[in-house]
């Protein structure tokens, strides 16, 4: 017997968990996975994103047109609760030069580690290789390894993930469960597919610098990496969501140069030199741009400065789901109260990255994962008591 039940040991379940036991409920932690936090892990890879510092109407904006329960629980555990959250788990921070704001040791162990001892001395209980199998009544089913288990808490969070990186327990099945309440996935943060010719080999692994990316009302400035399966990276992630709902995508090779100012230099006298060669002395493209150039701009027109500062990159579409960072879809807000609880399900509560929300990376999904597991959590809290 537990009083509260978090299905989901990321983020969202393990913030849900921590408000249930500060609220003085025994609080079970149940994942599928043998260890805990493994898409966490895998994020503080690349250095933990954890937040971004920016203007609270900046900071909410990422978020798009979620719904304003999102925004609330956004605003009440944003960048500045996050930062207080991490160094009180004994985690020095430092912000870089575009707020976006990382632990000192660039990774996620040391703060994932410092954050179950605490969770353990709270008295939580962690319960792995734990698969959920749906509920018979009130009753919540497991697949243990010691065989079907069933708890009969008075709270449960949902915590269960979206549905990319399944190698890391994100894989979207829990959906069975819940078919009348979920919106379909959708890749969210993704790379997409080209299909470059043999010139651009020598460029694959390099990142494309000092470039503006455009698509449909979304700009970056953002880098992009030219990759083996195409194009991809924190720019083009900005611009994602435009670019799968069908906004071609065009890139702007000198962002900071009006076209006026690209075509007077564009048309200084070149003598012998190559085009490639003008380009890099008249315009000081470096090589990566001039192949983007020829690689999607020929047959060149005569003016080439429009399309110097609009270059339309042609893809193949999104890469696989699993693939992608994050998704959208996942449980639709009409199907909860202003508590994230559903509906049809009094005492349930969902949080985290399987709700139907979706921002772009830069500290705004692992702050909208720990901010909606607290408002979840909270609000399971509440509802315990009241009954």
């Amino acid at each position: 017997m537990t009083d509260a039940l978090i299905i989901g040991a990321g983020p969202a379940g393990l913030m849900a968990a921590e408000e249930l036991a500060q609220a003085g409920l025994s609080v079970t932690v149940a994942d599928a996975m043998p260890s805990v936090g493994r898409k966490f892990l895998m994020a503080g890879k690349s250095g933990l994103n954890l937040t971004k510092q920016e203007k609270t109407a900046d900071f909410l904006a990422a978020y798009g047109t979620a719904p304003d329960v999102m925004r609330r629980a956004v605003a009440d555990f944003g960048p500045d609760a996050v930062m207080h959250w991490a160094t009180g788990l004994g985690q020095p921070l430092f912000t870089g030069s575009t707020g976006r704001v990382f632990p000192t040791v660039m990774k996620a162990s040391p703060l994932l580690r410092a954050w179950l001892a605490r969770l353990g001395d709270s008295g939580v209980t962690l319960r792995t290789r734990w698969r959920w199998c749906g509920w018979d009544g009130a009753q919540t089913l497991f697949d243990t390894p010691q065989g079907r288990v069933t708890v009969a808490p008075r709270v449960t969070v949902l915590a269960l993930g979206g549905a990319s990186w399944a190698r890391l327990g994100s894989d979207g099945q829990w959906t069975r469960f819940l078919t009348d309440a979920v919106a379909p996935f959708a890749p969210a943060n993704m790379g997409f597919v080209v299909d470059w010719s043999d010139h651009m080999a020598r460029f694959l692994g390099q990142p494309v610098k000092s470039v503006a990316l455009h698509a449909g009302d979304l700009t970056s400035r953002g880098e992009c990496i030219i990759s083996a399966r195409g194009i991809e990276g924190g720019g083009i992630y900005s611009v994602s969501q435009a670019m799968r709902e069908g906004a071609p995508l065009f890139i702007d090779l000198l962002p900071d140069w009006p076209q006026d100012r690209v075509r007077a230099a564009l048309q200084k006298p070149r003598g012998k030199a190559s085009l490639s060669n003008h380009l890099r002395k008249a315009l000081r493209l470096d090589p990566l741009r001039i192949a983007l150039l020829s690689e999607f701009g020929r047959p060149f027109p005569d003016d080439l400065a429009p399309l110097i500062k609009a270059l339309p990159i042609l893809h193949a579409g999104p890469r696989p789901m699993d693939e992608a960072i994050s998704t959208t879809g996942g449980v639709r807000f009409d199907a909860l109260t202003d508590d994230l609880m559903l509906h049809d399900r009094p005492g349930v509560f969902c949080a985290g990255e399987m709700l139907d929300w979706e921002a772009p990376t830069g500290g705004y999904l692992i702050t909208g994962c720990l901010a909606t597991g607290r408002w979840a959590g909270q609000a399971a809290a509440r509802h315990a008591k009241a009954r």
